[in-house]
C-alpha cells in the first residue's frame, strides 16, 4: 500500500477507552480515504500498570469495530533498542545533560520561583553521567516552536515555557516523549492522530525530532503533520472520567450495541457528514471524512444519542440479521462469542428456536440494545413467570379490579377464538363491562402473564404462547394476589 501512514498507540494499562476507539477510527477512515496505512503499536513500557488481557481487549475492540490494522500489533518493548541509540546520539551531540538532582532538592530551591518546575541548576554544571544520574533535554534559551497542526492551525509554544525534562530516568528508562518519537521515525508515520490531551508534550517531541535530524548518527526524517482531536466530554461538559463516565468499548459490546451504530456514533464526535443524515454507511464515512474538517471545539459524548441510534440500527436489520445478532444474548451455547458476566435466565432445554424466530419480529421493534432482549422474552422460555414484585403488587394485588379483570379473562380466553384480534377485542369487551378502558384492563393481563408492564405486543404474545399457558399464568396470578 502507498500512501500516508498513521498509527494509534494506547498502553494497555485498562480497558479500551471510547476516546481510544475514536482516535483510531479517525486514523482508520483517514487511511482508508487516502490510500494510507493504518498501524497498531502497543505502548507497554509500563510495566507496573501493563497487563496482557488490556492489550487483548485493545485488539478485540478494534477488530469488534471492524478497525482492521494494515501493520501490527507492534510491542513497544521490543523497539527499547532504537529508544536507547537516539537517547546516546541526543547526549554525545549535546542535546541532552546529566542531572543528579533529586524532587525534593528541586522543590526546595525552586520554592517561591514564578517560574515553578526544574530551574536548570545542573544545565552547565558538567555532571558527571552515572548510574545516579538522569539525563535532561536541553531546551532553547529563547525563541518558539511551532506546531503546524491540520485540525487547529499553527500552534506557538514558547520555550521559556519549558523547563528542561527529563528524557533518560537514572534507571536507563527512556521516557514517552522521546520513545514515541522515535518509533514514529522508526514506523516512518506521516501524520499523527490523537487526542488534544496530548497537545501539550508535542513542542517537546518536535523539539527532539529536530534535534535528532541534527545528529549525524540518526538518519533525517521528515517531521509528520499532526492533528489534535476535540476532547470528548461529559454532559457537564467535563473530560470523561474513567471512574465516574462509563468509557469502556467493551461494556457497550457487552450490553448489545452493533459496531455499526457504534462506528457511526464515534465518526459524529468532532466530524459530520455532508447533508443533515446522521446516520450514514461506513462507505460513506470513508468517501467524505477529511481531516480538515474536524472540529477543535470538545465533543459531547452523549449515551442517550448512542443508545437511540443503535435502536435505529437494530430495527433497520433484517428479521434473519437480527436474530443472527441476538443468539449470543439468547442462545450463548450456539454462538463462538458471548457477552462477558452475562447468562440467560433458561436453560438450554427450555430454549425453543422456533418460538424465538417467530417473536424475534416483535421484540426488535422495541429495544435499543440487544441486551435488553433476554428480560424481554425470558417469559416465554421459563416455566415461572418471571414476577417483577413491584409490578405485581402495583399492577394486580393492590389494584381493587385487577383481580375481576383476571376472573373475567379465565372465562373469556377459555373459548375465545385463539388469534391476537381476537384476544384483542375479548379483552376490550371485558374492559368495558367493568368501565375500564384498554389500557386498564389489559395491565393486569400483561403482568400475570409475562410478569412486567412492558414487553412485546401481548395479544400477539399471546397467541404464541397458546391457550393453556395463557390461563395456567391468569390462574397462578389470581392465586398469588389470594383469589
Amino acid at each position: 500500500m502507498s500512501g500516508p501512514r498513521v498509527r494509534i498507540a494506547p498502553s494497555p494499562t485498562g480497558f479500551m477507552h471510547v476516546g481510544t476507539a475514536r482516535t483510531a477510527l479517525f486514523n482508520w477512515l483517514f487511511s482508508h480515504q487516502s490510500g494510507g496505512v493504518f498501524i497498531l503499536r502497543i505502548e507497554d513500557t509500563d510495566a507496573e500498570r501493563n497487563r496482557d488481557e488490556w492489550r487483548e481487549g485493545i485488539i478485540a475492540g478494534l477488530h469488534w469495530l471492524g478497525l482492521d490494522f494494515d501493520e501490527g500489533p507492534f510491542l513497544q518493548s521490543d523497539l527499547l533498542p532504537d529508544h536507547v541509540v537516539a537517547a546516546e546520539a541526543l547526549f554525545a551531540n549535546g542535546y541532552l545533560y546529566p542531572c543528579d538532582c533529586t524532587r525534593e532538592e528541586i522543590d526546595e530551591r525552586t520554592k517561591g520561583n514564578a517560574k515553578p518546575g526544574y530551574d536548570g541548576h545542573c544545565r552547565d554544571r558538567h555532571v558527571a553521567r552515572t548510574d545516579q544520574t538522569a539525563l535532561r533535554f536541553r531546551v532553547p534559551d529563547e525563541g518558539t516552536t511551532v506546531v503546524h497542526d491540520v485540525i487547529r492551525g499553527d500552534i506557538t509554544f514558547a520555550h521559556d515555557s519549558y523547563e528542561d525534562f527529563i528524557v533518560v530516568r537514572s534507571n536507563g528508562v527512556v521516557l514517552y516523549p522521546l520513545a514515541n518519537a522515535v518509533d514514529d521515525r522508526t514506523m516512518k508515520i506521516t501524520h499523527i492522530i490523537r487526542g488534544e490531551d496530548l497537545l501539550p508534550t508535542t513542542p517537546k517531541q518536535v523539539m527532539m525530532w529536530e534535534a535528532l535530524n541534527h545528529c549525524p548518527e540518526v538518519e533525517s526524517v521528515d517531521h509528520p503533520k499532526y492533528a489534535h482531536l476535540p476532547m470528548l466530554v461529559n454532559e457537564q461538559r467535563k473530560k470523561l472520567s474513567k471512574r465516574k463516565d462509563p468509557v469502556a468499548v467493551e461494556s457497550y459490546r457487552d450490553q448489545g450495541y452493533l459496531p455499526e451504530a457504534f462506528v457511526n456514533y464515534l465518526a459524529l464526535l468532532g466530524w459530520s457528514p455532508r447533508g443533515e443524515e446522521e446516520i450514514v454507511p461506513r462507505s460513506t464515512l470513508i468517501e467524505q471524512f477529511r481531516l480538515e474538517d474536524v472540529s477543535h471545539s470538545p465533543a459531547f459524548f452523549d449515551v442517550k444519542k448512542l443508545t437511540h441510534m443503535n435502536g435505529e440500527y437494530i430495527r433497520a436489520l433484517s428479521l434473519e440479521q437480527f436474530i443472527e445478532a441476538a443468539t449470543p444474548w439468547v442462545a450463548p451455547w450456539s454462538s463462538e462469542w458471548t457477552p462477558s458476566d452475562r447468562d440467560v435466565p433458561w436453560t438450554r432445554e427450555q430454549f425453543d428456536p422456533s418460538l424465538f424466530s417467530h417473536v424475534a419480529h416483535l421484540v426488535q421493534e422495541r429495544v435499543a440494545t440487544l441486551g435488553e432482549i433476554p428480560a424481554m422474552v425470558s417469559f416465554f422460555f421459563l416455566d415461572d413467570v418471571p414476577f417483577d414484585d413491584v409490578t405485581f403488587e402495583k399492577a394486580i394485588a393492590q389494584d381493587g379490579t385487577a383481580k375481576n379483570v383476571l376472573t373475567l379473562a379465565l372465562d373469556a380466553f377459555a373459548t375465545v377464538e385463539w388469534s391476537a384480534d381476537a384476544l384483542h377485542h375479548s379483552t376490550l369487551q371485558l374492559g368495558e363491562s367493568l368501565g375500564l378502558a384498554l389500557r386498564k384492563s389489559q395491565a393486569p393481563i400483561r403482568c400475570a402473564i409475562t410478569g412486567t408492564s412492558v414487553g412485546p405486543p401481548l395479544f400477539e404474545s399471546m397467541e404464541l404462547l397458546g391457550r393453556e399457558v395463557v390461563l395456567e399464568r391468569l390462574r397462578g396470578a389470581l392465586a398469588r394476589a389470594g383469589a
